[in-house]
């Protein structure tokens, strides 16, 4: 290329440039939010989670939009994550949707409903069967907007001072359940409390709680729960999942340009991600500490499963007759759920089941 055609062809470049960048700018404002959690900061892949979401979203952005991160209590108390985002007190928050199933049982469906989904069936159902529509429909009642963005994979039942060997044992017994499954249990006796991560071990220490359920045994054992009580159980039948929401306050998302929206639903599924990979990693080691740590595992008994199970299907029908849009969602999981696990029964079911009978011959 001649040097005056170069030189008339890098002007047209350097004009161009001229006129674009203003543009630029324009569509990526400086804008600082502050996002509330539900968890302590002790709580290192919850809280951590969030940590993440917020460095993510400064990496995409190039530092123009900054979120500022509060743990449970520094704002809000943890469960008051969604008043404080629907009123606008914060721009975001964190939180786990059943911890208002008080306001509408049809929240449990955004972080697990009792025999409901694993985690591969939630986010699959969340983003490609119109899950996520249907709990955004939800949301906008309280004018949030949200995105599924942890999941802790399946939980452990919890904690018990004593061995629950019948349903007899379960009457009277003061417990510490998250969401919804405490509506539940209360079927068959149990005196469900539902307290925020930090608040559990001083109850369980003081004899205010019999039990309590958190998380799996990363958590747990962060939490202490093991010096209090002997006897830890599973499955956590209430969460074959435990997913976790970013909440935005709707006026606020309605103003964001399309590129920081973007940002927000790529950094969600990020650490969707990186919440649940943390757990999967960090669980196999905890549980063997707890159990050398003197830990008694234990299965809850067939009978109790059973009788959950029957309870927790009364507890749907009823609901569905009084609320429809707990009913919309239900009418769309249950089939999902059905077709989904015909699908891992074939193929992932039966590889898992030989290779754990296989894991004792390694």
């Amino acid at each position: 290329m001649k040097r005056r055609e170069f030189l008339k062809t890098a002007g047209v470049g350097l004009a161009a440039s001229a006129v674009a960048a203003p543009a630029i700018a324009q569509s990526m404002p400086e804008i600082k939010w502050r996002l509330t959690a539900s968890w302590p900061k002790s709580l290192d892949t919850l809280y951590g989670g969030c940590e993440y979401f917020c460095k993510r979203i400064a990496e995409i952005t190039d530092n123009k939009f900054q979120i500022q991160l509060f743990a449970a209590g520094e704002i809000v108390p943890g469960l008051q994550v969604l008043d404080a985002v629907q009123s606008g007190t914060v721009e975001m928050g964190n939180t786990a949707m059943y911890y208002y199933w008080g306001k509408d049982p049809a929240f449990t469906f955004g972080t697990a409903l009792p025999f409901g989904l694993n985690a591969r069936q939630m986010i699959s159902w969340v983003r490609f069967a119109d899950g996520e529509a249907m709990l955004n429909e939800l949301m906008a009642k309280y004018n949030t907007i949200g995105f599924a963005s942890h999941n802790t994979g399946a939980q452990m039942g919890g904690w018990f001072r004593k061995e629950i060997k019948s349903l007899e044992d379960l009457k009277g017994l003061k417990f510490r359940i998250g969401g919804f499954g405490g509506s539940i249990i209360a079927k068959l006796g149990v005196v469900p409390q539902q307290l925020a991560g930090g608040d559990i071990y001083p109850a369980l220490e003081k004899g205010t709680l019999d039990a309590c359920e958190w998380v799996g045994p990363y958590d747990d054992e962060k939490l202490g729960f093991q010096k209090v009580a002997r006897y830890y159980y599973y499955p956590g039948w209430w969460e074959g999942c435990g997913q976790a929401h970013t909440m935005i306050n709707l006026a606020k998302w309605n103003e964001l340009p399309k590129s920081y929206q973007s940002a927000i639903i790529t950094a969600c599924g990020d650490t969707w991600t990186w919440v649940l990979g943390r757990y999967d990693a960090a669980n196999p080691p905890a549980l063997k500490r707890l159990i050398a740590g003197g830990a008694q595992l234990r299965a809850f008994p067939q009978d109790v499963m059973e009788a959950c199970y029957k309870a927790a299907n009364e507890t749907y029908a009823d609901l569905s007759k009084t609320n429809p849009l707990f009913k919309k969602m239900y009418d769309s999981l249950v089939p999902f759920r059905s077709d989904s696990y015909l699908w891992m029964q074939v193929a992932e079911g039966s590889f898992d089941n030989f290779m754990i009978r296989m894991r004792t011959r390694s």
